[in-house]
């Protein structure tokens, strides 16, 4: 079983509009609608793939409960969201469909009080007793301790399950120290944790700093990963148009996959950069195109740069 963390889940809303104009009035042409939050996206890729999975974080009131109900249905996904008297947020992504340009809002998340973040606690230990990988993901709601994805990569090392983290700001900083297996953040976040506006010098600093390995999302310039095993930068063989949204959450997935199955830096790699493409494909996060993910998955470039240091 992969296990996914999702602190701030959100119901994710997205608006598609013929044009999106500022100070007018749009009429909708498509609303969807599914659970959401960064591990929530990875748990249902990971799901398509063939992995059980179950997620984990928090969710409260009616949007909870409707986020839930959607979970639920999703085949290979298991529900051990811990309840919380807050309610779970919404975010809202607008879709252009002239240009593909697609504008987000996100809310805050529910306030959680001590007792919640024990009880998360207790509820995170004992799943990862079944774990065979854990990914960490998304913001920290209002109430959560800056240093909570820290304590909960050592809880994952002390229980010998490999554990990917993938946040920013504060919580990323103080999260690489304690020496997770892998982050991924994409070229801000990794400028912001090192001062490094170079990739490739801030990947190999942010492994100084703590990370095992590390793989920076480039947009549309594909993959930089650096690992005690090598070097590669990965790159799809065209720009895939469509909406962003999420795909960051399945290069995650890619990555966790491919861990999970052993399989070589190069083949994880080119798996993430896929499936990447392939949500951007999608009408949302957290699902992928599979015409278009096979497609791409024996075409995407991965070259070996170095080896690491």
């Amino acid at each position: 079983m992969i296990l996914t963390v999702t602190l701030n889940t959100a119901l994710d809303i997205t608006y598609r509009v013929g044009r999106l104009r500022p100070h007018a009035s749009h009429r909708i042409a498509q609303v969807t609608e599914r659970p959401g939050g960064k591990g929530v996206n990875v748990a249902r890729v990971l799901a398509a793939l063939g992995h059980e999975t179950t997620v984990t974080g928090f969710t409260g009131g009616a949007t909870g409960r409707l986020l839930q109900e959607r979970l639920t249905a999703t085949a290979g996904v298991v529900d051990a969201l811990v309840p919380v008297g807050g309610a779970t947020r919404r975010t809202v992504a607008v879709v252009d469909e002239r240009t593909g340009d697609t504008t987000q809002f996100n809310e805050p998340g529910p306030h959680i009080t001590p007792a919640e973040w024990s009880a998360f606690l207790d509820t995170y230990e004992d799943l990862l007793a079944s774990a065979s990988a854990v990914a960490l993901c998304g913001s920290l709601p209002p109430g959560v301790p800056v240093g909570a994805y820290a304590g909960l990569v050592r809880t994952a090392r002390a229980a010998g399950v490999p554990v990917l983290l993938d946040t920013s700001g504060e919580p990323l900083r103080r999260g690489v120290a304690a020496r997770p297996d892998l982050i991924k953040p994409n070229a801000d976040e990794l400028a912001e944790l090192t001062g490094s506006h170079d990739p490739l010098r801030a990947t190999q600093d942010a492994r100084r700093r703590g990370a095992r390995a590390v793989v920076a999302s480039l947009g549309a310039e594909g993959l930089l990963a650096t690992a005690p095993e090598g070097l590669w930068r990965a790159a799809p063989p065209a720009r895939v148009h469509g909406n962003p949204a999420g795909a960051g959450d399945s290069v995650v997935a890619g990555l966790l996959s491919g861990l999970v199955e052993q399989l070589p830096w190069p083949d994880r790699l080119a798996r993430a950069v896929a499936l990447s493409a392939a949500t951007a494909a999608a009408p949302a996060a957290g699902e992928f195109d599979p015409t278009t993910y096979r497609d791409l998955l024996t075409n995407v470039a991965v070259t070996g740069l170095a080896t690491a240091a």
